[in-house]
């Protein structure tokens, strides 16, 4: 689904990785882990055309399924890739209907009117992460956990084949977080998704995600992998520089 061939991401003159070249299947959560500094954020924001990469290319499977289609135009790549970020969402007066119908404001008029299928697609957006029964409360009422759930509804009504999201299960507690690696997941298998996390819940992560892109320190690369393979090799002793033993 996401192809990136030599990629370099960085900020200005500073470049934090360079020739990366991988591509991520649809129908999977892939987890992506590294050491602190890596640029696992970066990569994510760059992705999501909130930063330019440096150098290489990166590249979509159209929507029809016709061949590759560049990310270059931002106004494709909100109909193409939603991103969740580290960052609460802090919002006044908003209820979860309104925060999960930010997610169509893609395929709105200049109004910004949701129409009665867009109405539609939030509804389902929040039965599938089970928030419906809270759609009328406000969002800033809620819990960690269900803020997390509320976002992923949001990014689910933007209806993309694509979801970023970075560091979903922080501040989470673990049964929280377990369940939201579990819901992605399954988001990922069923509706046929490209989902991709950034994460330091390494563990759970490698029990939950179908594939693992592992980033090495600046200058070593990136490799996607499934975790049993990974295990089997030093590739995490290299990427945090410290000896990980892993059951």
């Amino acid at each position: 689904m996401i192809k990136c061939e030599n990629l370099s991401i960085g900020y200005g003159a500073r470049v934090i990785q360079h020739d990366l070249s991988f591509t991520l299947p649809d129908g999977e959560l892939v987890a992506l882990l590294g050491a602190n500094g890596c640029g696992k954020s970066t990569l994510l924001r760059t992705l999501a055309g909130l930063q330019p990469p440096l150098a290489g290319s990166y590249s979509l499977l159209s929507l029809s399924g016709t061949g590759l289609l560049s990310l270059s135009e931002q106004s494709e790549r909100s109909k193409l890739i939603a991103l969740v970020l580290t960052e609460r969402l802090s919002v006044e007066s908003a209820t979860v209907r309104d925060v999960v119908a930010m997610g169509r404001y893609p395929y709105t008029s200049f109004l910004g009117t949701l129409t009665a299928a867009d109405h539609r697609i939030v509804n389902e957006a929040m039965e599938q992460v089970g928030v419906a029964d809270l759609a009328d409360s406000f969002y800033n009422d809620h819990s960690d956990g269900e803020k997390q759930r509320i976002l992923i509804a949001k990014a689910l009504a933007q209806q993309t084949p694509v979801i970023l999201l970075d560091e979903p299960t922080a501040h989470l507690d673990l049964p929280s977080r377990i369940k939201t690696l579990n819901l992605l997941r399954d988001i990922a298998h069923t509706q046929n998704k490209t989902i991709l996390i950034s994460t330091h819940e390494l563990e759970l992560a490698m029990r939950a995600a179908d594939k693992v892109l592992l980033m090495f320190p600046k200058g070593e690369g990136i490799i996607l992998e499934t975790s049993a393979n990974l295990r089997s090799t030093d590739a995490f002793n290299r990427a945090f520089g410290m000896d990980i033993r892993l059951v």
